[in-house]
């Protein structure tokens, strides 16, 4: 009986995790050096150059693998010579999760109690019946509708194309942004960077929001002008804002949006180192297994579209 080898593929950059290499295995690959492979796992988040002058050297490489979400530095290399694919969708859950944690930690007023030194007055307005928008309809904000839905929210999602999203009450498309705002207790910002999502959030769009509304963002520091929202922040014009995410990042020491009392700022933490092997080897297996079996595979980057 023939033998037939198992697809070869590479896990970059050289000396990387043993999880990764566990995982093309469990997908029924073959661990191999870049220049017999086939495939190409990258698990590093800050070796960008160095993957493109790896792709450049080794031109029989077919599909890449990566590990960020959010795909925007890949996207000047991304062409039809090969078949390219992201975390999106991996780490939605964890992602979702802080997004929740950092919402009722804002609306509840958790961070500004936390800052004082003595008993205070009562603050903050409850989830539970909460008009709840959600700007991005992928993976987060997919797992976030599921995570709301005991509050009994009402949900509005924004996206760029019109459809149906389970859970979601309304789903509109961005050119009804502004009125989606104007009705929320709060905004959850989910999104993808693209050249349409820069800047999406800027005086404008918080002059529309109720003045009891919280704002958080575990998409991309850049989907929000940061001067027009520390105006904001200052003005009263929005109740507060949860931010993973910031422009720039890391955020300054002595930026003012670190002592605003209506501001909580977290590190990019919405997956962390500790998540992201068990999380990131599902999709490798996956991926292996299908890239393989000559599978459309999960994660596909949409040149045209940006993420």
């Amino acid at each position: 009986m023939i033998r037939t080898r198992a697809v070869r593929i590479a896990v970059g950059p050289q000396g990387s995790a043993d999880w990764a290499c566990d995982a093309v295995r469990a997908g029924g690959g073959e661990v191999v050096d870049v220049s017999e492979a086939q495939g190409l796992v990258w698990t590093d988040f800050d070796t960008t150059e160095q993957l493109i002058a790896t792709l450049a050297q080794n031109p029989e490489i077919s599909w890449v693998q990566v590990p960020f979400s959010g795909v925007e530095t890949y996207m000047p290399y991304v062409d039809g010579a090969r078949t390219w694919t992201s975390a999106k969708g991996v780490f939605g859950g964890a992602v979702a999760e802080l997004a929740l944690g950092l919402l009722i930690g804002g609306m509840r007023h958790v961070a500004g109690y936390a800052r004082e030194q003595h008993w205070t007055e009562d603050h903050g307005r409850t989830l539970f019946g909460a008009r709840v928008t959600i700007l991005g309809a992928g993976g987060i904000a997919q797992s976030l509708i599921s995570m709301l839905q005991p509050f009994n929210c009402h949900i509005t999602v924004v996206r760029n194309r019109q459809g149906e999203l389970p859970g979601a009450h309304e789903v509109v498309t961005t050119s009804k942004l502004n009125t989606a705002l104007s009705q929320a207790d709060a905004v959850v910002m989910a999104l993808a960077l693209t050249p349409q999502t820069h800047g999406i959030m800027g005086k404008k769009q918080f002059e529309v929001m109720q003045s009891h509304a919280w704002l958080v963002n575990v998409g991309r520091g850049k989907q929000i002008i940061t001067d027009d929202l520390v105006w904001a922040l200052e003005a009263g014009e929005i109740g507060g804002a949860a931010l993973d995410v910031t422009d720039p990042e890391p955020l300054p020491t002595g930026h003012p949006l670190w002592s605003m009392p209506n501001c909580i700022i977290t590190p990019h933490v919405g997956n962390t180192a500790e998540m992201v092997p068990p999380l990131l080897a599902l999709r490798i297996t996956e991926n292996v297994r299908r890239f393989a079996a000559g599978e459309q595979l999960v994660g596909i980057i949409d040149q045209t579209v940006g993420y």
